[in-house]
C-alpha cells in the first residue's frame, strides 16, 4: 500500500458486490448502490492524492450465487480492491437479517486493519448497515466517519404505512424501527453526511430527531461518460465503442424485436428492479389505457434478472406476476417487451442509445426516487426522460432541463408526458442535447471526488491532535493504540495488582516506560463502577482494557467504550431467567446483592463444599443449560454464558486485535483467574495465590513467582522478557 495519500475504507455490506458483470436487479439488495460504490471506489483510487481505497462487503459462500463472492480480496484497479469479510455465516441473506451480525463484521474488519499495517484515514459507510459498521470502527480508531444513506428507513416506513401496512407488518419484514434508531445515531455521529439532492435532506433526514445535528453536503454521484457516450457517436466516429458493444446492440435488437410486431416505432424504456415502489404497474397501466400512445411507440421494461418467477421472493414475484396480468388485460402482445435478463456493464448503455436512436423516451415512474442514477445515464446518452416528481429527479431535471416531471400515481399524466416528447421532435432534440451537455457539467465522478476529498481533508483537519507524550499516548483512540502495540498484559486486581502499595508504585512507572509497545488491562470479578473505584483509590491510571464481571464485560480506555462484539458473542444461548428459576430451588445457595447481578452474570454465595458444587452442575445439566461456572475464594459462585470467562475474553481480544496469545501475559491469584492462566498465554501466578491454583503448578507456560502482589507481576514481566526488546 502507498504510504503517501489518504487511505479510505468504503462499507457496502449487503447485496452481491463484485468488480465485473454486476447482477443489478437480481434482488432488492443488489441495486444502484452496488454500482455507485464500485464506481466511487475506482474514481477515488484514480486520484494522485489517494493511497488506497478498500470497499468492504460481506464474504458469501453459497451454491445459490457465483463463487466470485467468496474471494476475500478482489483487486478492481491499481489502488482499489473489494475486501470481503465473513459475518453471520456464509450463506447469502437479505439485509434485514444482517443486523445481529454487524458487530462480527466490525471485529473482523478491525482484525484486517491490524494485519494490514495502516489505519484508514476515514471510514465511509453506505446505507444504514454500512453506516453502522463504519461508525463503530471510526469510534474505535478515532478517525472521521462519513455517511451516505442512499435510502432512509423513516421515509420508507412512512411510505409503507401510507400504503396500508401496519407497523407490526413492516417491522416483521424490514426490522425498520431498529434501522431508524441506528440511522438517527449515525446522523448525530457522522462528521459529514453526503446526500445526492436537497430533496433528500428535506424529505428524508428531516424525519429524524437528530436531524438538526447532521452535517449535510449535497454531493451527487457521477457516471462514467466514457461508457455512457451519446447515441450519435457511432454514426460519426467508427471507433466509438468496441466489438462487445456492437455485439450487445445486435443481441438487444434481436431480443426486443421478438416481442414487437412493429419494431420500427420509437420505444418507451423503463429499467428497474421488480419492486412495488418502482411502480412498473403504473407505467403499464398508463400505456395500456392510452391507445394513441400505443400507436406512437412500443414499450420495453427491463425489470431485473429472472429465471423462474415462481422461485423469486414475494415482492419480486408479485410485481412480475402483475406485469404479466396487465399485459394480458390490455392486450399488449406485440407492443410490450419484457426481456428476462440484461448485462449492466455492456448492454444497458447500448440500450439507452438504441432507445435514443429510435427517438424514444426513458421513464422512471417510481413512487419515490431518492436519486435516479439511471436517469443520468440515459441523459448522458441523449435520451429524454420522464420521471417521478418525488425525490432526486427534481434536482436532475432542474440541472439538466432534459425531461418532464410527473405524478407517478396519475397514469394519464405519465402517458401525456411521454406523448409530448415523442411527437415534438424539436422538444425531443432540445432535451437530448441538454442531457448530454449538462450531465458532464453536473454529474461527473471527477467533480464528485473533488467534493469528497475536500470534505475528507476538512474533517481530518478538525480531528483533535494527540500530543506525543505519555498522556497523549494514553488518550489515543483505543483502536489506533491497540493497532500499534505488540504485546498485552492483563492482570487480576484484588490480591494481584493491588495488595501492596510499595510494589504497585514500582510497577506503574515500568508500564508507562513501555507504553508504546505494551498495552495493559485488568480482569476482575468486580462490576465496572467498582473496578474504577478501586483503581482510583490506589491512584492507578485507567488502563487500556477493562475485563469486568468475571469476563462478561469488556471496556476500552479513557472513554470506557463497551465491546459490543463481545456482548453479542456471549449472548448466544444465554438463559439467565431459567438459571435463576432452577437454582433458586437450592436452599444452600444465597443470591448475591442486586448490584452484583449483571446481564451476563448470575451470582450466589455458597459454602466451600464439593458436593454442593456438584449438585449445582447437576441441576444445570439436567435442564440442558449451557453455562460456564466460576467458584472462587471459597464463597463466590458465578454462572456465566458458556462462551464467557476471563480466559475466553482474553482469547477474543487476541483474535480481535491480532495480538498472538504468545505475546499476552496474564496474572492472577485465585480460582476465577484459572481460565485465563491456562492455554497458550504467558501465565503468572503471584506468591500470595489461593489454594485453587495449586493444581496449575508444573504446567507449561505458567510461572509461579516467589514474589507477592505487584512485585510478582514485575517478576513475571522480566521472566517472560516483556519489558525487554520487541521480539
Amino acid at each position: 500500500m502507498k504510504t503517501s495519500g489518504v487511505y479510505i475504507q468504503l462499507f457496502s455490506v449487503h447485496g452481491l458486490v463484485r468488480g465485473t458483470s454486476l447482477e443489478l436487479g437480481r434482488d432488492a439488495d443488489t441495486g444502484g448502490q452496488v454500482k455507485y460504490v464500485l464506481e466511487l471506489a475506482r474514481a477515488l483510487a484514480a486520484r494522485a492524492d489517494v493511497a488506497q481505497v478498500d470497499l468492504i462487503t460481506r464474504l458469501i459462500v453459497d451454491k445459490g450465487v457465483s463463487p466470485d463472492y467468496s474471494c476475500p480480496i478482489e483487486p478492481i484497479s491499481d489502488k482499489a480492491r473489494i475486501v470481503r469479510i465473513q459475518c453471520g455465516g456464509r450463506k447469502y441473506m437479505r439485509k434485514e437479517l444482517l443486523w445481529s451480525h454487524l458487530d462480527e463484521m466490525v471485529d473482523k474488519t478491525l482484525k484486517f486493519i491490524k494485519s494490514s499495517g495502516r489505519v484508514p484515514d476515514v471510514f465511509h459507510g453506505h446505507y444504514a448497515d454500512g453506516g453502522y459498521v463504519a461508525g463503530e470502527l471510526a469510534r474505535i480508531f478515532g478517525s472521521p466517519f462519513i455517511f451516505t444513506g442512499h435510502s432512509m428507513g423513516a421515509h420508507k416506513k412512512k411510505k409503507l404505512l401510507s400504503e396500508g401496512l401496519t407497523g407490526e407488518e413492516i417491522n416483521r419484514r424490514y426490522h425498520i424501527d431498529h434501522r431508524i434508531l441506528v440511522e438517527d445515531r449515525i446522523i448525530k455521529d457522522a462528521e459529514q453526511i453526503f446526500v445526492s439532492t436537497n430533496h433528500e435532506i428535506e424529505r428524508q433526514y428531516s424525519l429524524y430527531p437528530n436531524f438538526g445535528a447532521g452535517q449535510y453536503l449535497v454531493n451527487p454521484p457521477g457516471i462514467d461518460v466514457e461508457t455512457f457516450y451519446p447515441h450519435y457517436a457511432p454514426h460519426l466516429d467508427a471507433d466509438a465503442g468496441d466489438e462487445s458493444t456492437r455485439q450487445a446492440r445486435v443481441v438487444l435488437l434481436r431480443e426486443l424485436h421478438r416481442f414487437w410486431v412493429s419494431p420500427e416505432k420509437p420505444f418507451i424504456l423503463a429499467l428497474c428492479r421488480p419492486d412495488q415502489r418502482k411502480n412498473i404497474a403504473g407505467l403499464i397501466t398508463a400505456y395500456g389505457e392510452d391507445k394513441e400512445l400505443q400507436a406512437i411507440a412500443n414499450l420495453a421494461i427491463f425489470a431485473g434478472i429472472r429465471k423462474d418467477i415462481a422461485e423469486m421472493e414475494d415482492n419480486e414475484r408479485n410485481v412480475l406476476t402483475e406485469m404479466l396480468l396487465l399485459m394480458d388485460r390490455y392486450d399488449l402482445y406485440g407492443k410490450l417487451a419484457i426481456p428476462k435478463k440484461h448485462d449492466f456493464s455492456i448492454e444497458v448503455p447500448e440500450l439507452y442509445r438504441l432507445c435514443a436512436d429510435s427517438y424514444g423516451v426513458f421513464v422512471n415512474p417510481a413512487l419515490v426516487e431518492p436519486f435516479g442514477l439511471t436517469l443520468i445515464e440515459a441523459a448522458s446518452c441523449g435520451l429524454p426522460i420522464v420521471a417521478t416528481h418525488d425525490g432526486g429527479p427534481t434536482d436532475i431535471i432542474a440541472n439538466c432541463d432534459n425531461g418532464i416531471l410527473i405524478d407517478p400515481t396519475k397514469s394519464r399524466e405519465i402517458g401525456s408526458a411521454c406523448k409530448k416528447i415523442l411527437v415534438d421532435k424539436e422538444l425531443w432534440q432540445r432535451y437530448s442535447q441538454n442531457g448530454i451537455n449538462r450531465v458532464q457539467r453536473h454529474y461527473s465522478w471527477s467533480s464528485h471526488c473533488d467534493r469528497t476529498l475536500e470534505a475528507i481533508e476538512k474533517v481530518i483537519s478538525q480531528m483533535p491532535a494527540v500530543p506525543k507524550t505519555l498522556e497523549g499516548v494514553r488518550k489515543t483512540a483505543i483502536g489506533k493504540r491497540l493497532a500499534e502495540v505488540k504485546r498485552m498484559l492483563i492482570s487480576d486486581i484484588d490480591n494481584t495488582l493491588i495488595g501492596d502499595d510499595a510494589s504497585l508504585q514500582q510497577l506503574l512507572p515500568l508500564l508507562n516506560a513501555n507504553v508504546e509497545k505494551l498495552c495493559w488491562g485488568v480482569s476482575t470479578g468486580r462490576c465496572l463502577a467498582k473496578t474504577i473505584q478501586i483503581l482510583e483509590e490506589h491512584a492507578v491510571e485507567r488502563p487500556d482494557i477493562l475485563i469486568c464481571s468475571v469476563g462478561t464485560e469488556i471496556y476500552y480506555g479513557a472513554t470506557l467504550s463497551p465491546d459490543k462484539g463481545w456482548h453479542r458473542h456471549i449472548a448466544y444461548q444465554w438463559r439467565p431467567e431459567v438459571i435463576r428459576e432452577k437454582l433458586g430451588r437450592l436452599a444452600f445457595l444465597e443470591m448475591q446483592e442486586p448490584e452484583k447481578q449483571k446481564p451476563f452474570k448470575v451470582s450466589y454465595y455458597m459454602e466451600d463444599n464439593p458436593e454442593l458444587l456438584a449438585r449445582v452442575h447437576e441441576v444445570l445439566q439436567i435442564n440442558k443449560i449451557r453455562y460456564h461456572l466460576v467458584y472462587s475464594h471459597g464463597e463466590f459462585l458465578d454462572i456465566l454464558p458458556y462462551r464467557a470467562s476471563k480466559g475466553k475474553a482474553i482469547r477474543y481480544l487476541s483474535y480481535k486485535w491480532n495480538i498472538p496469545l504468545a505475546d499476552i501475559m496474564v496474572c492472577g491469584d485465585s480460582g476465577n483467574d484459572e481460565s485465563m492462566l491456562r492455554g497458550d498465554t504467558n501465565g503468572l501466578v503471584v506468591a500470595n495465590y489461593s489454594k485453587e491454583l495449586e493444581k496449575l503448578k508444573g504446567m507449561r507456560r505458567i510461572y509461579f513467582s516467589n514474589k507477592a502482589y505487584a512485585a510478582g507481576i514485575i517478576d513475571g514481566l522480566r521472566h517472560y522478557d516483556f519489558i525487554g526488546g520487541d521480539d
